[in-house]
C-alpha cells in the first residue's frame, strides 16, 4: 500500500468517525475541548473527532416515578404516598449546563413537594382531591425547574397506602353510611306507600261500588289459593248502605 493510499484510508476513517445522526425528537449539545459551542439539530451532523464531543438530550415528554413517601397528615394520620411527574425539556442548553442530572433533581424536588403539600392537609382532603394535590405539587416544582429550561407538564398522585387499622375504620364508616342511606330510602318508601294507601282508602269511601269491587277482589284472591268456605256475619247488601251513611 502506497503512502497516498494509506493517507486516503486514514482520512476516510477520520471523516467517518465524526459522523453523528441526531433523531427528530432529540437535540445534541456540541462541545469543543469541553467548551459549549452550539445545539445540533436533527439530521446527519459531523464533528471533529477527539476535539469535539456531543451530549444528546431527549425533548419528548419524560415520565419520572416519585417513590413512596412517608407523610404525616395534618390530622396526624401516617400514610405512604407515591406519584408520577411528567416533564419536557424546552431549553436543552439550560437543562445540561444549569443542573447536574436534571432527572434526579426533579425527583428530589417532587418528593420534597409531595411531603410538604400532603402534610398540610387532612387525610380526607388527600383522598377526595388528588387532582388538586397534584396541581399544588406541580406549582412548587416548576418554580425551580423553569430556571433549568424544563417545563413540568403534570403531577399525579398514584397510590395512597393507609395503616391497617385506619383501613378497617374507613371500611366500617363506609358500611355505616350505606346502612344509613338504606334506612332512609326504606323510610321514604314506606311513607310514600302509606300516603298512597290513605288516598286509595279515601277514594273507596266515596264510592259504595268501589267497596263491593274491593270485596270481590279479596274473595277472588282467597279462592285462588285453596278451596274454602267463607261466612259473612252480616248480609253483603249492608255494606253500601253503611258507606252511604258514613
Amino acid at each position: 500500500m502506497t503512502t497516498i493510499n494509506l493517507f486516503l484510508v486514514l482520512l476516510g476513517l477520520f471523516l467517518l468517525a465524526g459522523i453523528r445522526i441526531i433523531f427528530e425528537y432529540k437535540r445534541a449539545l456540541k462541545f469543543r475541548f469541553g467548551k459549549y459551542v452550539k445545539i445540533l439539530k436533527p439530521g446527519i451532523r459531523w464533528i471533529i473527532p477527539i476535539v469535539e464531543t456531543i451530549q444528546v438530550v431527549d425533548i419528548r415528554v419524560i415520565t419520572i416515578n416519585v417513590v413512596s413517601q412517608e407523610v404525616m397528615t395534618e390530622d396526624n394520620v401516617p400514610c405512604s404516598i407515591d406519584g408520577v411527574v411528567f416533564f419536557k425539556i424546552y431549553d436543552p442548553e439550560k437543562a445540561v449546563l444549569e443542573v447536574e442530572e436534571f432527572a434526579f433533581a426533579i425527583t428530589q424536588l417532587s418528593q420534597a413537594a409531595l411531603r410538604d403539600v400532603c402534610g398540610k392537609v387532612e387525610l380526607d382532603t388527600i383522598l377526595s382531591k388528588r387532582e388538586e394535590m397534584g396541581k399544588n405539587i406541580k406549582n412548587i416544582v416548576e418554580v425551580e425547574t423553569h430556571e433549568w429550561g424544563i417545563e413540568i407538564i403534570d403531577v399525579k398522585i398514584k397510590d395512597i397506602q393507609l395503616p391497617e387499622n385506619m383501613r378497617r375504620m374507613m371500611a366500617n364508616q363506609a358500611e355505616a353510611e350505606r346502612s344509613r342511606r338504606a334506612r332512609i330510602i326504606l323510610a321514604q318508601a314506606e311513607e310514600q306507600a302509606a300516603g298512597m294507601l290513605l288516598e286509595a282508602g279515601r277514594q273507596i269511601d266515596k264510592s259504595p261500588s268501589a267497596i263491593k269491587l274491593r270485596l270481590y277482589q279479596t274473595l277472588s284472591n282467597i279462592a285462588a289459593e285453596k278451596n274454602s268456605t267463607i261466612l259473612f256475619p252480616f248480609p253483603e247488601e249492608v255494606l253500601p248502605r253503611r258507606a252511604q251513611e258514613d
